[in-house]
């Protein structure tokens, strides 16, 4: 497994989500308008924003795990059994600590 270029992935993601963040943090920080039923669907929209920003950095502490275990060696390798996570897994959840057996039973 090329650990570098998990880095390089991982790194690359964690640029996208802190642009988005960025933006999700200057949409929400618009005034809102003195209209109440434009006041109603500024709010709904920032709840959407709200959960956006949540999840992005929820993904930013998953990958900021998923380089400790790159730094400490221990990327790639299952936390619950052991085994190697295969390359698809990884490539496919760059953040992933199980793999996909231990997924399913978990």
């Amino acid at each position: 497994m090329d650990n570098k270029f998990y880095a390089n992935l991982i790194i690359q993601r964690l640029k996208e989500l802190g642009a988005r963040v960025k933006h999700i943090d200057e949409e929400l920080g618009i005034p809102k308008p003195t209209d109440l039923e434009e006041q109603a669907i500024d709010i709904e929209d920032d709840e959407v924003l709200e959960s956006l920003g949540a999840a992005a950095e929820k993904e930013v502490g998953l990958l900021r795990q998923a380089l400790k275990r790159l730094e400490d060696g221990t990327y790639g390798i299952c936390l619950g059994c052991g085994d190697p996570i295969s390359e698809e897994r990884l490539q496919a959840v760059l953040y992933a600590p199980l793999c996909k057996k231990c997924v399913h039973h978990t």
